[in-house]
């Protein structure tokens, strides 16, 4: 069944409430939890760094290219339009 979950979540969703209240989690128990979190990223290899990297500046400057062009243009009609 595609809907079907598992766990925790399936519970919280239902809407039941419970009387238990959470407690605050605590520094340390939070800086473990961020560091295996960051454990399990798939961090991009210098070659795809790279790659975004270009790829993100070269789309920057079309789109600021465009802008510019546009501005300008309209600049120049509104000119042409008022004096």
């Amino acid at each position: 069944m595609a809907t079907q979950t598992r766990g925790e979540a399936a519970e919280k969703r239902s809407g039941g409430r419970t009387s238990k209240r959470r407690s605050r989690t605590t520094p340390a128990l939070f800086f473990r939890q961020m560091v295996g979190e960051l454990r399990k990223v798939i961090w991009p290899t210098r070659k795809e760094l790279i790659t975004y990297t270009v790829v993100c500046i070269v789309f920057v400057l079309f789109m600021v290219i465009i802008v510019t062009s546009l501005d300008y243009g309209f600049t120049k009609l509104v000119f042409e339009l008022f004096g």
